[in-house]
């Protein structure tokens, strides 16, 4: 799609309505921007326009929790594995057909609300937490850089881990800062990132920067159970969406 008036104005919306996700429930971002992004372009397009905003989102969200260097050091392990895997599915997204990877996100995403429906037990990542971090680390890191939607692993191995709410926002984010700065880098040595993709890109931050305050600001007053539902019927709408564009 070529870059015009209307395409900005959907890409402004997106981001703004991605980002206060973000602030309200903690995750959210890519999740939510990447599949709306890659239903008007392709996976790689998509996961470049939000890769700086994303960026921006995960130091905001690991900093509004506290205790940052703390969590560094609790998480930096499954940070670290995520960031292998991330380097390996970026790599892989850059040198195949993009168009593919829409309907692997469809799957996440549709998983994910699976998963929600119903509870999976997992004892094992309790019995060998050494082995969880890399299983998790490694997979969400391969899916992040492929689709963007890291954040769907590691909820599984947080909800099996028992985490709390903050656990799971520190993680999360945590691993997807360091898979998204391996893949920036990545992007930027195969010269993915054109003027006009970083100019937009670099713009965009102030939108977003907006909507996770004023997400910050309602996380705590907005019914999480009504706001959950809304947000999961949005995400299988959008999961239909993709397979219908991939596969008809």
């Amino acid at each position: 799609m070529e870059l015009s008036v209307e395409f900005l104005i959907i890409f402004a919306f997106i981001l703004f309505f991605s980002a206060l996700i973000q602030g309200s429930i903690g995750f959210g971002f890519p999740l939510i921007s990447t599949p709306l992004l890659a239903m008007i372009t392709d996976m790689k397009t998509a996961v470049l326009y939000v890769a700086i905003p994303t960026l921006l989102i995960n130091i905001i969200s690991i900093f509004s929790e506290g205790n940052f260097l703390q969590a560094l050091k609790r998480f930096y392990p499954l940070a670290i594995m995520g960031m292998i895997g991330s380097a390996i599915g970026t790599q892989i997204l850059i040198y195949s057909s993009s168009e593919i990877f829409k309907l692997l996100l469809a799957i996440c995403i549709l998983f994910y609300l699976f998963i929600q429906k119903f509870k999976f037990e997992m004892a094992w990542v309790n019995k060998k937490p050494k082995l969880a971090i890399v299983i998790f680390g490694f997979t969400a890191g391969i899916i992040g850089g492929l689709t963007n939607v890291m954040a769907l692993v590691l909820i599984i191995y947080s909800l099996e881990s028992k985490h709390s709410r903050k656990e799971v926002i520190q993680s999360s984010n945590l691993c997807f800062l360091f898979g998204k700065i391996v893949q920036i880098i990545i992007f930027a040595i195969h010269g993915s990132f054109t003027q006009e993709l970083l100019t937009i890109s670099f713009s965009s931050l102030f939108i977003v920067l907006i909507a996770v305050v004023i997400g910050l600001k309602i996380k705590n007053k907005i019914p999480q159970n009504n706001y959950n539902k809304v947000i999961k019927v949005f995400l299988f709408l959008m999961a239909i969406a993709l397979i219908y564009q991939t596969v008809i």
